[in-house]
């Protein structure tokens, strides 16, 4: 009986830790609430904008749920993970520490709209976000919901990990070491060797 107690407290323990690293629960169409009617290119800086506050405005106020894949509910990497599949026809993994393994390492003086900003929250436990512009952000808070926030606010500064930047023009999924763009002259040589794993989506 005490072995059993102690699995049982394990598990719960795991499940509040795990923070936006949860699996998707079993959701009735999670997609069909939310659809873009054209999927935008990421390279287009002024499009991904207005992509980024028209979800914005359509999900504001939407309460966090913890494995949440709708606008029931939603967690931070679920609403990535929505954000990017409609709004960009990208899919995304489904958990913020699969999501941080995408990508381009991108300095935080880089960064451009639909660029994915992660922070830790705690040992184990990380938050992803997308950035819009001027130092903004939109996510899901498990205070607040979904939200826009500042990477100058003092908590989000303090917690503030790394950004990654997507790029769509591979599929191919790899484990080639991460590149940086911290010294622009590596650029090209960066895009050159990294491969994404992104899948466009079929919609």
């Amino acid at each position: 009986m005490k072995i059993m107690m102690t699995k049982l407290t394990c598990v719960v323990l795991l499940m509040f830790v795990g923070g936006c690293q949860s699996a998707p629960r079993h959701t009735t169409n999670p997609i069909g609430s939310i659809h873009a009617s054209t999927t935008v290119t990421l390279s287009n800086e002024d499009a991904v904008k207005r992509s980024l506050y028209a979800q914005l405005d359509e999900w504001d106020d939407v309460e966090y749920d913890y494995g949440g894949l709708s606008k029931d509910g939603v967690d931070c990497s679920g609403f990535v993970y929505l954000t990017y599949q409609s709004h960009f026809g990208v899919t995304l993994p489904r958990t913020a520490d699969r999501q941080s393994s995408v990508g381009l390492l991108v300095a935080q003086s880089h960064l451009r709209p639909g660029d994915l900003v992660f922070f830790k929250i705690g040992r184990r436990t990380k938050h992803v976000g997308i950035f819009v512009e001027g130092r903004q952000f939109i996510h899901a808070s498990k205070s607040r919901g979904v939200m826009m926030s500042s990477l100058d606010h003092v908590y989000w500064s303090k917690k503030y990990w790394k950004a990654k930047r997507v790029e769509t023009r591979s599929v191919a999924a790899t484990h080639i070491p991460e590149p940086s763009i911290y010294d622009s002259t590596n650029v090209e040589l960066a895009q050159s060797l990294l491969s994404v794993s992104v899948v466009r989506s079929s919609s």
